[in-house]
């Protein structure tokens, strides 16, 4: 009987790059909220493959430099900002291969929208009521200056799934 991966305990930390590391940092820190804890770098192999084996990156690209950020008090950002050739600048929609979002979860919701559009951030639409198995949770789409999408989620009295009792 497979268990899964051995070992598995949480996640560890979420890797991303972003075309300008001071920007980043800034909406992280001082919208987000996030702790700098340091930076790394920068990284390249001009001699090897190395780049490409470890990295699945482009052998010549540059790893200018990382930061890492505390967000929360847990979740950990390791944000990159690369120079690569060939390097594709276009932020990819979540119905894209490779599509993604950093969901977040916030206490009251509709202070943290309001919040958000006070520093001039896109938020995408109005909060949503989820329904089925999440019914309990609204949440919202914003965007980092980059582009990039994050979510806001809150469900202070649970999530309908939650509140189910175990199966048999």
């Amino acid at each position: 009987m497979n268990t899964g991966l051995p070992g598995l305990a949480r996640v560890d930390h979420i890797g991303f790059t972003v075309p300008d590391l001071e920007q980043a940092r800034g909406f992280l820190v001082d919208v987000l909220g996030c702790e700098y804890m340091y930076s790394l770098g920068p990284f390249r192999h001009d001699d090897s493959e190395w780049m490409s084996e470890h990295l699945n990156v482009h052998p010549r690209a540059v790893m200018r430099e990382l930061h890492f950020f505390r967000c929360g008090g847990q979740a950990i950002f390791e944000v990159f900002e690369y120079s690569a050739p060939g390097q594709d600048a276009t932020v990819p929609k979540n119905s894209d291969i490779g599509g993604h979002h950093v969901a977040l979860y916030v206490d009251d919701l509709d202070i943290a929208v309001e919040y958000l559009k006070s520093r001039q951030v896109t938020v995408l639409g109005e909060p949503t009521a989820s329904r089925g198995p999440s019914e309990g949770q609204r949440w919202v789409y914003f965007l980092a200056p980059w582009g990039m999408q994050f979510e806001l989620v809150s469900y202070p009295h649970g999530k309908a799934f939650d509140r189910q009792p175990p199966l048999p």
